[in-house]
């Protein structure tokens, strides 16, 4: 299993159109990503990076870090895709 952690810079989190985008490019990888919310330094439950709502109902503000993390062969490169997106600002 391959994992990091990002801090969530888009300006309204995780929410909407950066869910969406982010969501989009989680389902064009080849490896089935899945993203946590940090809280106290822990993991909480992860939920499918490729879907919206998921996105949606983490909670995952500006500013909040997350985990992200993938099995299989190509698990480092869909996984750090996702890092590069998420360190963007979305809604700008």
């Amino acid at each position: 299993m391959y994992q990091r952690r990002i801090v969530v810079a888009s300006s309204v989190g995780l929410h909407a159109r950066p869910a969406g985008l982010v969501a989009q490019a989680a389902a064009a990888q080849p490896a089935k990503v899945r993203i946590a919310k940090v809280s106290g330094g822990a993991a909480g439950d992860p939920v499918d990076a490729g879907s919206v709502l998921s996105l949606m109902t983490l909670g995952a503000a500006h500013g909040d870090e997350v985990e992200l993390s993938a099995d299989g062969d190509q698990a480092r490169e869909s996984v750090d895709v996702l890092v590069e997106l998420i360190a963007k600002d979305l809604d700008a």
